[in-house]
């Protein structure tokens, strides 16, 4: 094989601290890393958002793009979009005892935007 690197096989010697371990062990530590690997990105993801991500999710909801619109920027105006807007129009929905959909569409007409910030900036959760 001209022009490649041959590679030294050290797999024996990489693999001794798993050698002793039963399939079952194996298993476990496998999910461990795998926990270990991802807990970063969980973070990141519960941390950390932004105005297209709470577009997305308010589409899910069943809003428009045209819709999703205004209630991310009365999140952002408002310091909330961290709380996800999704979750400012669920819980309005909640506390006014109206369904999801009219709870945001009340909210594009600007109603209900102290309510929310009353249960998101004044401790409730």
């Amino acid at each position: 094989m001209k022009g490649y690197l041959k590679r030294e096989d050290d797999f024996e010697i990489r693999r001794q601290h798993l050698a002793d371990l039963s399939n079952e062990e194996l298993k476990q530590k496998f999910w461990e890393l795998a926990e270990k690997t991802v807990d970063p990105l969980l973070e990141m993801a519960r941390t950390h958002t932004s105005p297209s991500i709470e577009r997305s999710v308010l589409l899910r909801m069943g809003f428009s793009s045209i819709e999703a619109k205004p209630l991310v920027d009365g999140a952002i105006d408002r310091g909330l979009i961290g709380k996800g807007v999704g979750h400012i129009v669920y819980r309005i929905s909640k506390e006014k005892n109206i369904p999801i959909r009219e709870a945001g569409l009340q909210m594009i007409e600007g109603m209900h935007w102290d309510d929310a910030l009353s249960i998101f900036k004044g401790g409730q959760k």
